[in-house]
């Protein structure tokens, strides 16, 4: 009896010895799917999520060149081009082009009395920029708009142009000039040339229409991939040589302005990197860790509204620069 009893509580001493250890695979199994689930979501948060952030966003604008006038002459502010300078996107005031005239109620601290209300008190403004438009009907159907101003008025012109013209119809059709989407560079070559002449002829179109001078501010184009060229990742159709052709209109808009005294870059594109599809990989070559956010629209090729303040500081900066040329 006393062998029987022995027996029994070893074999419950094996039993419970051995539960431990069963346990053991079963706790390892659970364990790597929770870190295969976090992995996948880290994954998908850095590859996938484009968290906006709320704040100033770009440069800093110095308050100084704003405390005073920088003339007592009529000026005429003019907007011409696509829906970046019409401001699609954004609510009514908040694109570019109007905070650039006049900060909002709600103006963000570090950008109060930054406008040109403030060192223009004599201003007017129009805003003739199409949302959608391409150079083509910058040049046909904007500047004829435009009336010839008076001696004594200066012009200050903004403008963004370009960009659609490489991105219309995202190759749903065979690539052509002004919807160059999905084109080889051979094909684009004819498009570039005529893109360059297109501007030398706008931009002397605008001179033409200011007898009392003007100065011309253009953005070149931004890249929504950070310069990754992986379009197909925001979900369109792959573009091989996408990022060398807008490199190649970047580099007229940048040629045309050098060509004019009065034609003045202003670098979106530069300040946009970091800012796309990438935004929250911080492996990434632009990645921002001051702000690692998003600054483009729900339809990619415009900005929102974080993105349009970067782009109302660029504007403001260069023309402070050009401030003490203006006669």
């Amino acid at each position: 009896m006393k062998s029987e009893t022995s027996e029994r509580s070893r074999s419950s001493d094996r039993q419970s010895s051995a539960h431990p250890r069963s346990r053991k695979p079963l706790l390892v199994m659970v364990g790597s799917g929770v870190f295969v689930l976090l992995l996948t979501a880290a994954y998908l948060w850095l590859s996938q999520s484009r968290p906006i952030g709320d704040g100033p966003a770009g440069p800093a604008v110095p308050a100084e060149p704003f405390k005073q006038p920088w003339t007592s002459r009529k000026v005429m502010l003019v907007g011409l081009g696509d829906s970046v300078t019409f401001g699609f996107g954004a609510r009514k005031g908040y694109g570019y082009f109007d905070r650039l005239q006049a900060n909002p109620a709600d103006e963000l601290a570090d950008m109060a009395g930054r406008s040109l209300a403030a060192v223009f008190p004599n201003l007017t403004v129009s805003n003739l920029a199409v949302s959608g438009s391409i150079s083509h009907e910058l040049e046909a159907a904007q500047l004829p708009l435009l009336a010839a101003a008076a001696a004594d008025v200066l012009g200050w012109v903004v403008m963004t142009t370009g960009g659609n013209d490489l991105i219309h119809d995202y190759g749903k059709t065979p690539p052509r000039e002004q919807a160059m989407y999905g084109a080889s560079w051979e094909q684009a070559q004819p498009w570039i040339a005529a893109y360059q002449q297109r501007l030398h002829r706008i931009i002397a179109g605008i001179n033409g229409k200011f007898p009392g001078g003007c100065h011309i501010f253009i953005g070149n184009i931004y890249d929504p991939t950070d310069g990754v060229g992986d379009i197909h990742r925001a979900g369109l159709p792959p573009w091989k040589d996408g990022m060398r052709i807008l490199a190649a209109y970047n580099k007229v808009i940048e040629y045309t302005a050098s060509q004019h005294a009065n034609v003045h870059l202003v670098n979106m594109h530069a300040a946009f990197l970091g800012h796309g599809i990438h935004c929250a990989q911080f492996w990434s070559k632009h990645y921002d860790r001051r702000d690692p956010h998003y600054w483009y629209y729900v339809n990619l090729e415009d900005p929102n509204e974080r993105g349009y303040d970067c782009i109302r500081r660029l504007f403001l900066i260069e023309m402070a620069k050009v401030a003490p040329q203006i006669q």
